[in-house]
């Protein structure tokens, strides 16, 4: 379904205690490939509350329409910046938890 609303896409992470540093360094250094997607607005990294496994980040990016977004997780650009995503072990637990959102049109 294509709207003209935006969408926004997030990811959450359960990071091991101890490996925080490790994860914020990955992702402060990688080449997102992110600025000349068509229909990339912004991308955030949000650290949220510590347990006593791991700490929650979520990576929230906000896109055009559902269809651009879609359209980054089919292209080259989308390959390279995860091309080392599974290079971090012992860092994550488990996979990422995608959620996506879009604007419900209130007018």
């Amino acid at each position: 379904m294509s709207t003209d609303f935006p969408y926004v896409a997030m990811n959450r992470f359960k990071i091991n205690r101890g490996k925080e540093a490790q994860f914020e360094e990955v992702w402060r250094s990688r080449d997102s490939h992110l600025a000349s997607v068509p229909g990339f607005k912004s991308f955030t990294l949000l650290k949220g509350p510590e347990n006593d496994d791991h700490t929650l980040y979520a990576s929230h990016s906000i896109w055009e329409s559902r269809d651009a977004f879609v359209d980054w997780t089919k292209s080259e650009a989308f390959r390279m910046a995860h091309k080392n995503a599974g290079d971090t072990q012992g860092v994550y637990q488990g996979h990422p938890e995608f959620e996506g959102f879009e604007a419900v049109d209130l007018g």
